[in-house]
């Protein structure tokens, strides 16, 4: 059996209409929100051997504050191949993480994570979790995936289970939507 983490970038702010989206950084809420992942991360007993990673600053910054929520520094992989990827990109690299790793953490960003979790979650009438996937995979947002198979390569389509998902929003309600 094999676990994928799955973590959305925090909130970046456009302050900067200058910028490639490329360059985009956290603002003050999405530092926040990663910090709180991290030490909800922590609490849960989350654990990895090997991370893979978008470049892009907002995915840089997000995993510096969730390091520092969990107090373990994350060293991911940069690949740039990761950044704004598809479903089908993310799951090449998944399949290419190193045979020794148990538990991957993969961070980047949507539509491909959500897209990722509903290709390898089977819809299943009755599953909550992957129902509020479905509906949305927000900035910051963490999930943790169950792949069948002692393999990478094995992990496939509809072949595994969504044990946890949590939005910045479940732990701190300040930290849900903003008011239009």
């Amino acid at each position: 059996m094999k676990t994928l983490i799955l973590i959305r970038h925090a909130k970046s702010g456009w302050d900067d209409h200058g910028a490639r989206d490329f360059d985009r950084r956290l603002n003050s809420k999405g530092e926040r929100a990663a910090r709180t992942m991290g030490r909800h991360m922590r609490e849960l007993g989350l654990s990895w051997d090997h991370a893979i990673a978008s470049p892009a600053a907002r995915v840089v910054e997000t995993l510096t504050q969730v390091s520092a929520g969990y107090d373990r520094a994350i060293e991911p992989e940069w690949d740039r191949r990761a950044y704004l990827a598809s479903a089908t990109m993310l799951l090449d690299l998944v399949h290419h993480a190193p045979a020794s790793a148990d538990a991957l953490l993969l961070s980047g960003h949507n539509p491909g994570l959500e897209e990722l979790i509903l290709l390898l979650v089977p819809d299943r009438t009755g599953d909550p979790l992957r129902d509020e996937v479905e509906a949305k995979f927000p900035t910051a947002s963490v999930a943790v995936i169950m792949c069948e198979g002692d393999e990478w390569s094995a992990v496939a389509p509809g072949k595994c289970t969504l044990t946890a998902f949590a939005r910045p929003r479940d732990l701190d309600p300040e930290l849900g939507p903003d008011p239009d």
